[in-house]
């Protein structure tokens, strides 16, 4: 049993206790302290608080808030007003509650105290600031969060700088596995660059009136990879990525020193240097889930779907996706010259956010009337009735060292980002079993062993899981498989893999504001589709 579970137990035993002494005290029977939603409506009835306050408990996730607010009335009639009084009943009620309820020195005194209390000036904003925190991160943990777009992954369909509005409650509302947080700020505290969360106390995955991603769906969600990470470079350079970088480097050095032929061997101790090199020169740190990197893309395939990329294409259940406007680089020759003004005015959006690193929307070619441009698939057709366009030509793209599943010894069949999967890749669903065969071992074992608690031992060719021998597997969690819609510009599930259903924040819903240069304003109030 987890450490965060017997707190919780503890905690939940705590707070009817609590409520059991404080029920005799203000005459009411003990034991219906300890029946829900009814101990509430005893308290409403006792303090003579209008009847609309106990069923307002009744609205998902809000209502937490009301039965915290009804609870705090109830302490006052015990004739405790004071910041910390109050600070207690919210955060340390299974401390505070058997405090009240058993200590000699706390009497009811019911309604009259409450009369001949007056609030100062002072305590009535420091209230309305302390109503104003938790209402507010109760509104972000579980209902909505505004979120900003940081990269060109997603363009066409959402620009740098456009803020979204992202609905937590689409797909049901997640609790934080850390629940112990600074509130509004997400894994790091500014300034003294320190965690800002506590994670000695830990809730396992929970997920309130749970309803599963719906392909095609744009979603934000943990990255997976955010498992792992350095101190001196956290999320700009991925933990893995570096590693993976290492790993290759070992490789092709001791493959060309000839000292070793045999692939697998030759692999395994690659990944043996590059984790201790990793350990002697970068300060090692690991997140829980709900702190990771939130990651905004498509969610592609669902759990069960088979999917894969040919020439760019992707298919999913054998069928081209269903959603196709994805923007990929072209070669474009035309008589006439290609600005970033005429395409504009033909309706073409051009990112030149990103000139330093060479991987804007615009470039010119060495060759004389080319240009390179980052297109969707409607822009294609947009910049075919510009006069002068000769021809227009895919460029495909090969990342062979850098897909998914990483490894050297060819059980990825060569997969690259434009020609990905194979025969088809399966996405893991809850309940479904596979045989676990030299094949797919490298596919899911991240799975198994990472996202799924498991330990996984490989021993003379076998698989050994939690200690015993197994050559089947039944998944715990349904995966999903992300895209970015700008497939060249993209660090997406074809990088780092499937994700698991506990990374899932929400569904990215609305745009209400856009900004470059200015207000972009057809973009606000958009819907995200």
């Amino acid at each position: 049993m987890s450490i965060g579970l017997i707190i919780f137990i503890l905690a939940a035993l705590g707070w009817h206790i609590g409520m059991y002494g404080m029920f005799k005290k203000a005459g009411i029977e003990g034991w219906k302290a300890f029946i829900p939603l009814y101990n509430t409506w005893c308290i409403v009835d006792k303090i003579k608080l209008n009847k609309f306050w106990f069923f307002l408990q009744l609205i998902p996730i809000a209502g937490q808030f009301i039965t915290i607010w009804i609870c705090i009335k109830f302490v006052e009639h015990f004739g405790r007003f004071g910041f910390w009084h109050h600070a207690a009943t919210v955060l340390l009620p299974f401390v505070y509650f058997p405090y009240l309820g058993f200590s000699k020195n706390e009497k009811f005194a019911g309604e009259i105290v409450v009369k001949n209390y007056k609030k100062s000036a002072a305590r009535e904003w420091i209230d309305a600031a302390a109503f104003a925190v938790v209402a507010a991160t109760l509104i972000r943990t579980f209902v909505f969060e505004a979120y900003t777009i940081p990269t060109s992954s997603m363009e066409k369909t959402l620009l740098i700088n456009d803020f979204l509005f992202v609905s937590k409650s689409a797909y049901g509302p997640r609790i934080p596995n850390t629940p112990i947080a600074m509130p509004f700020v997400h894994h790091t505290l500014p300034v003294v660059n320190s965690k800002a969360y506590l994670d000695w106390v830990h809730i396992p995955y929970t997920r309130w009136f749970a309803s599963p991603v719906k392909r095609n769906d744009v979603v934000v969600f943990n990255f997976p990879g955010g498992d792992t990470l350095t101190r001196e470079f956290d999320s700009e350079q991925p933990y893995y990525d570096m590693l993976r970088g290492a790993e290759v480097e070992y490789f092709t050095q001791m493959r060309a020193e000839g000292t070793m032929t045999d692939s697998l061997q030759l692999a395994g101790l690659s990944r043996e240097k590059a984790r201790a090199y990793m350990e002697n020169n970068y300060t090692i740190i690991t997140r829980p889930v709900d702190k990771r990197e939130n990651y905004v893309k498509r969610c592609v395939a669902v759990a069960g779907d088979v999917l894969k990329v040919v020439d760019g294409t992707l298919y999913i259940n054998g069928k081209p996706s269903e959603f196709t406007n994805t923007t990929t680089f072209y070669v474009v020759r035309s008589k006439t010259m290609l600005d970033e003004a005429t395409l504009t005015e033909a309706g073409i959006h051009i990112n030149t956010t990103e000139k330093e690193s060479g991987a804007n929307d615009y470039n010119t070619s060495a060759v004389a009337n080319e240009y390179i441009l980052n297109l969707s698939n409607n822009e294609v057709a947009l910049l075919k009735k510009i006069p002068g366009v000769e021809s227009i030509t895919r460029i495909p793209e090969d990342n062979n060292h850098r897909t998914y599943p990483f490894c050297y010894t060819g059980i990825t069949n060569g997969w690259t980002t434009d020609n990905f999967g194979g025969a088809g890749l399966w996405v893991p669903k809850k309940g479904a079993s596979i045989n676990l065969d030299a094949y797919n071992i490298n596919l899911y074992k991240r799975v198994i062993s990472v996202y799924e608690g498991n330990q996984w031992e490989e021993r003379d060719g076998k698989v050994f899981i939690n200690g015993k021998q197994a050559d089947r597997y039944t998944f715990k969690m349904d995966y999903y498989w992300m895209m970015g819609d700008n497939r060249h510009k993209s660090q997406d599930s074809r990088f780092w893999g499937f994700v698991p259903e506990d990374h899932i924040v929400g569904k990215a819903s609305l745009i209400w504001f856009s900004w470059e240069k200015g207000p972009r304003w057809k973009r606000i109030f958009n819907w995200i589709k």
